[in-house]
């Protein structure tokens, strides 16, 4: 596949390994590939692992297999977010220094009774904030502020929150020490480079906490594109828990195509879709991110 030279473009795709790759993580793969082999930038792949009680290493082995039979080529070593938990701990220590964070020991039912619901669940009140509890054995949070957090979304718009408001001091390291998906996903951006995150509009609400975590630890804010997320015909998101298939990799161009259907892009037919490396390249030519439907959900074609 011919690239067109960038040194400024570095995207990619980070699936937890949960079960096997099916239809809706290889649209958002298929997505983050597209845009940044059409910026000629660099495109990495991260297993996001940090929650051991939910992940897998032989689906973290097995979805680069996958890939890879797709038609997929990353830049680099594939990145173990389970590997990384001394540099989650050490930014973490920095910013308890820093007098953002403290220890939390409320439960979720405590927060449920005497919370209001938010943009992601029940609002949390503050309750332990100025109780200087110890961090063995409670969760930790980050302080929040008082503001609008605001970003441009290349597909879904403008996207504006005011976390203290909608949601609260949220938990960077929960009370089992698992680091969360906060900020284990904005420390691994930060640190790999990333210039561009393009994934499923599921993590839309999410990109405000991100962008205040940014913030607080000084690193640069990626441009975002989130694209629709797949839905079976009783409109749930495909997923383990919603039994979606894993994706036929024998099948590869057919999968392939469907996936650019999703996305708003034309499919390639004839010769050229008869081997998926050939069928990517000719889709990397025809990428337009203004096609996508700008919608949060769709259902699988």
């Amino acid at each position: 596949m011919i690239i067109k030279p960038s040194t400024t473009y570095t995207g990619r795709f980070a699936p937890s390994p949960t079960g096997p790759l099916h239809f809706g993580s290889l649209v958002a793969c298929l997505a983050s590939f597209l845009d940044a082999r059409a910026a000629g930038g660099r495109w990495l792949l991260r297993m996001e692992d940090v929650d051991r009680s939910r992940c897998h290493e032989e689906f973290a082995r097995q979805i680069p297999r996958t890939l890879e039979r797709l038609g997929f080529q990353w830049d680099g070593d594939i990145l173990l977010q389970s590997q990384r938990t001394a540099r989650y701990q050490a930014v973490l220590d920095r910013l308890h220094a820093a007098g953002w964070t403290y220890a939390c020991g409320c439960s979720r039912r405590e927060i449920a009774d005497s919370a209001f619901s938010g943009a992601d669940g029940p609002i949390y009140p503050g309750t332990c904030r100025n109780k200087r509890l110890a961090a063995t054995g409670n969760a930790v949070r980050i302080r929040t502020r008082p503001g609008i957090i605001q970003f441009n979304d290349r597909v879904q718009g403008p996207v504006s929150q005011r976390i203290a408001e909608e949601i609260g001091d949220f938990v960077l390291r929960r009370r089992d020490h698992l680091f969360a998906y906060q900020l284990a996903v904005v420390v691994d951006d930060a640190d790999q480079g990333v210039t561009d995150v393009v994934r499923g509009a599921d993590l839309l609400d999410s990109t405000p906490r991100q962008i205040f975590l940014q913030q607080v630890l000084g690193v640069p804010e990626p441009a975002y594109l989130h694209i629709p997320v797949a839905v079976n015909a009783a409109g749930q998101k495909l997923s383990k828990q919603t039994l979606a298939p894993a994706v036929d990799d024998e099948s590869g161009c057919d999968q392939l195509n469907r996936a650019l259907q999703f996305l708003g892009q034309p499919v390639v037919e004839g010769t050229q879709a008869q081997q998926p490396a050939a069928l990517l390249e000719i889709a990397v030519a025809q990428w337009n991110p203004a096609t996508i439907p700008r919608s949060r959900f769709c259902h699988i074609p």
